[in-house]
């Protein structure tokens, strides 16, 4: 497997990293904890070396699986997870965004615990709270930092201003934005352009536009009952039909390259940056070895403006998420 450095943080990692949100959360088939471990060790025995996760998957199970399964890695691998959410610890209910200073240090000394680990690689926040001064996030990861309990500080859906302010009070070594050949919003509104100019890695999640992108998702019908891609407007019946102009573009981009959809579109993102480690996520072990494939899966600059002369012709429907989950990024 191929190494990328998330920018001038010094933290390298396997060129693809893995997304361990769609193991046991999210999605309506969940794999159990045994199926999880194995996959995510069989990640890691296939050479990923960065692995995602956060407080708020399961909540709290997903962190605890990954720790467990990536324990006899444990010094070969970099593990990033969130904090940034009102947990209720009783029920697990999510009631908006905290990030004072006093709720990130414990969740961050729960995370160690459930993680396995002696120190955080990468702690993001998860979206940025409208209550707390960045200044104040920063400077408590900063503080984390200078204790050893934490490695390295990124945020999840900033807006461009919040990045630089963040920055300046502790070096930020990633973003992690969504971004994928159907959500390209880190191109126009600053965030691409910040992490270039700052130095700061970009972790795109839902690389493959949450399971659209690589073909297993053809109509909306078959996005199921308890799914949160059935609340989200690209997966609305006439939007997703229209969309499937996309996917076929995708198709026919990849059948010219000898590759799959899938690989195309984390081909795509590899090729945008050498900054950009996307983390897809997958419960299957045939689609693992298949996005790992991506790597070696060499797009040219012709290829790419190809590519974004046929992505042109076609158009999106749809926002990614509701206006209400739309209006937490972005801050």
């Amino acid at each position: 497997m191929q190494t990328r450095t998330l920018g001038q943080s010094g933290l390298a990692v396997s060129a693809l990293g893995y997304g361990c949100m769609g193991i046991d959360f999210g999605y309506r088939n969940k794999l159990s904890r045994e199926d999880g471990i194995s996959i995510i060790r069989a990640a890691a025995e296939r050479g990923v070396t960065f692995f995602d996760t956060a407080e708020v998957y399961g909540p709290w199970t997903n962190e605890d699986m990954v720790g467990e399964a990536l324990e006899p890695f444990k010094d070969k691998v970099v593990i990033a997870t969130k904090f940034g959410f009102d947990i209720d610890p009783d029920t697990g209910a999510i009631s908006g965004t905290d990030s004072r200073p006093e709720r990130i240090r414990k969740v961050c000394e729960a995370s160690l615990k459930r993680l396995r680990v002696d120190a955080i690689d990468l702690f993001y926040q998860h979206r940025v709270d409208p209550k707390v001064p960045i200044e104040d996030v920063a400077g408590t990861v900063r503080d984390l930092i200078a204790e050893g309990k934490v490695k390295h500080f990124g945020l999840s859906e900033p807006g461009a201003p919040t990045v630089r302010r963040a920055h300046a009070v502790q070096p930020v070594a990633a973003l992690q934005n969504e971004y994928s050949l159907w959500t390209r919003q880190v191109e126009s509104n600053g965030i691409l352009d910040t992490c270039r100019e700052l130095g700061i890695g970009l972790v795109p999640y839902s690389p493959l536009g949450k399971g659209f992108l690589a073909g297993g998702v053809t109509s909306a019908e078959q996005v199921a009952n308890g799914d949160f891609r059935g609340t989200l407007p690209r997966f609305q019946a006439a939007a997703f039909a229209h969309n499937l102009q996309l996917l076929d573009l995708v198709k026919r981009i990849a059948a010219e390259r000898d590759a799959t959809p899938a690989q195309i579109a984390l081909a795509w993102l590899l090729a945008k940056a050498p900054f950009i480690v996307p983390i897809p996520g997958t419960t299957k072990l045939h689609r693992l070895d298949e996005n790992l494939g991506a790597a070696d899966v060499v797009l040219t600059g012709t290829d790419l403006t190809e590519i974004e002369a046929l992505l042109a012709t076609v158009t999106v429907v749809g926002t990614r998420y509701p206006p209400e989950r739309e209006a937490a990024t972005g801050l």
